[in-house]
């Protein structure tokens, strides 16, 4: 005897849900069976409820593992408040540093993920000029990290709290000319990360993921700076929400929370790609930050170093 079909109405009865996200369930391919005859959906009768996948994997409810070395930021926090007190900075000085920040911050940000520039040559381009030998690729990528620089630049002078509106215009910027289609947009298919043992979650959660990076964002305020700025990181590139760029975007949006306080930014160098990408993965898979958050302290140490010498 054929199993007999059900309404989305019926169904939605029997399990306990809404219509709506039985429906929605029905549109996934997730209900074994289901079949559309017009615009009326069939659903077998002894179909099994698929398991919520909206409920795992969650962003951590308690803050994510931190076991960071303390000692380091007294010293940090030191050398900020010196470079506080100099403020304000000569202009014609302060003009050369952020031209040098804005040329390494783009040519290590995008060395990390492939880009074959030059930091000579990451300098002609962001002058205007073309290198020959060059994908057209590597030329907008360089172009377009430093308008979602001056971007950022900009939220910082507002001293705005991040929003996801933000993070969709920064990431916008970063794929501008290069995949208009996804920039800007949160991807509507599942990824895996080549290399890595984390995967991030499936494509039809990522609104609500977001969402809670936002909230849990605003709930870390009176964290330290850095701890602030390595949580920011390292969970949003758990969550993985656009096609590509992610790492781009995730190195900005670090920077974001450093800048508005008043440290110069933390560039993490192309020579730290591996203990870069190790220290991410044991975040994502330890919920342990220790490494992450050591890396961008010693990269924000070394920033103010640098800013120091010069002033």
């Amino acid at each position: 005897m054929p199993n007999k079909l059900l309404t989305i109405k019926e169904k939605a009865k029997q399990w306990g849900l809404s219509e709506r996200r039985v429906r929605k369930l029905c549109e996934e391919g997730r209900i074994e069976g289901a079949s559309k005859l017009g615009w009326i959906w069939g659903i077998p009768e002894n179909s099994t409820k698929p398991v919520d996948k909206r409920l795992s994997p969650k962003l951590p409810k308690h803050r994510p593992l931190l076991k960071w070395k303390k000692s380091n930021f007294p010293l940090i926090d030191q050398k900020k408040q010196t470079l506080d007190s100099m403020k304000p900075l000569p202009a014609h000085t302060l003009a050369s540093l952020r031209e040098k920040m804005i040329l390494d911050w783009t040519y290590h940000s995008n060395a990390i993920e492939g880009n074959t520039l030059t930091l000579s040559e990451t300098k002609i381009v962001l002058e205007g000029i073309t290198v020959g030998g060059k994908s057209m690729l590597e030329h907008l990528e360089a172009i377009n990290h430093k308008e979602a620089i001056l971007y950022l630049e900009s939220l910082v002078q507002k001293k705005e709290l991040l929003s996801e509106w933000d993070v969709k215009n920064l990431h916008q910027l970063v794929l501008k000319n290069i995949d208009p289609s996804n920039a800007g947009a949160y991807r509507n298919e599942n990824v895996v990360i080549s290399g890595a043992k984390h995967v991030p979650p499936a494509h039809y959660l990522l609104k609500e993921q977001m969402e809670k990076f936002i909230t849990q964002y605003r709930e870390r305020l009176k964290l330290h700076p850095i701890i602030r700025a390595s949580l920011v990181h390292g969970e949003f590139v758990r969550i993985h929400p656009f096609i590509d760029g992610n790492g781009r975007t995730a190195r900005l949006l670090m920077n974001f929370e450093l800048m508005k306080i008043g440290y110069p930014p933390a560039i993490i160098e192309l020579s730290q790609r591996l203990t870069y990408y190790l220290a991410l993965e044991k975040a994502h898979v330890n919920s342990d930050y220790t490494e992450l958050v050591d890396l961008i302290a010693q990269s924000v140490g070394k920033s103010l170093d640098f800013w120091l010498k010069i002033l």
